[in-house]
């Protein structure tokens, strides 16, 4: 099968180009920047793409049968929202999948897009948004919804643990999680790739507290967990000050209070990797 895969050389694009790549698919692999992936060499087409900008994408998707997208901002940016990359810069692939004939699309998402609240929080409404367009395309689609991967969580917290004190929101230190390791649910991805029409929420075979998560981090960084409990109300003052929508953080804070608030388990448990072992290498335990 011939796949377009965009966003190629992110973390989880990369461990998705692994598991094509070793199933034999002919694979165009496209992102902004091409990288070394182990296990990889010579068995893909790179094609350097800017999701937005349509100019980029003329003749990505030219015979192909599939597109697999996992294009979305990850981080704090100043110059393009949520909007421009998650919903815009999907659109466009879309658009020139449907103008190459191109029959499915695979796209991945995030959990609870769909939910009451996630309208107000971009990170989420902008995949919402493609969502709803894709399933209106006329495409096959398969959308995949991750729960979070262990690598957020081990680098969103480490700066905590550094720091020797961990900060949680107040009221919600039983709200849980079961995140994903990437290479587990790229291999999922993989192998569903035949399914039509379907929304899968994707986690890891183990749930938690966000509590207990810290607690795991400070374990294997041999140090003493202190939490400090942050009433919700703060992060809303915090993603409006000046400086940090200067910055391009007020999309980043909000989606932060949104996980921190909100059971994010998936039904479509995958994968055998352990997170508290994941974390014991990320921060160098035993």
């Amino acid at each position: 099968m011939k796949i377009v895969l965009a966003g190629a050389f992110g973390n989880l694009g990369a461990e998705i180009l692994k598991c094509l790549c070793a199933d034999g698919h002919e694979v165009v692999a496209a992102d902004l920047r091409e990288r070394e992936i182990e296990g990889c060499g010579g068995k893909y087409t790179f094609k350097s793409i800017d999701a937005t900008n349509p100019e980029s994408l003329k003749g990505l998707c030219d015979g192909a049968d599939m597109v697999i997208s996992t294009v979305g901002l990850t981080g704090a940016s100043t110059k393009v929202t949520s909007y421009d990359i998650d919903l815009n810069g999907n659109l466009n692939l879309l658009n020139e999948a449907k103008a190459a004939g191109v029959k499915k699309f695979n796209y991945i998402s995030v959990i609870s897009c769909d939910e009451p609240g996630a309208e107000k929080v971009p990170m989420l409404h902008a995949k919402y948004l493609f969502e709803e367009e894709l399933k209106k395309s006329g495409l096959e689609y398969i959308i995949h919804r991750p729960t979070g991967y262990f690598y957020d969580i081990a680098k969103v917290f480490k700066p905590y643990v550094d720091n020797g004190e961990m900060q949680l929101l107040k009221g919600f230190g039983g709200v849980k999680a079961n995140v994903v390791d990437c290479p587990d649910f790229a291999r999922f991805i993989a192998d569903t790739l035949d399914k039509v029409n379907v929304t899968y929420s994707v986690g890891g075979k183990e749930t938690y507290t966000y509590e207990e998560m810290a607690a795991m981090c400070f374990e294997a960084a041999k140090k003493p967990l202190k939490i400090k409990w942050a009433p919700i109300w703060l992060f809303g003052i915090l993603a409006n000050l000046p400086k940090i929508k200067k910055a391009g953080k007020h999309d980043i804070i909000l989606f932060s209070k949104w996980t921190l608030s909100h059971d994010l388990v998936g039904d479509t448990c995958v994968g055998e990797g352990s997170f508290k072992k994941y974390l014991n290498d990320y921060f160098g335990g035993n």
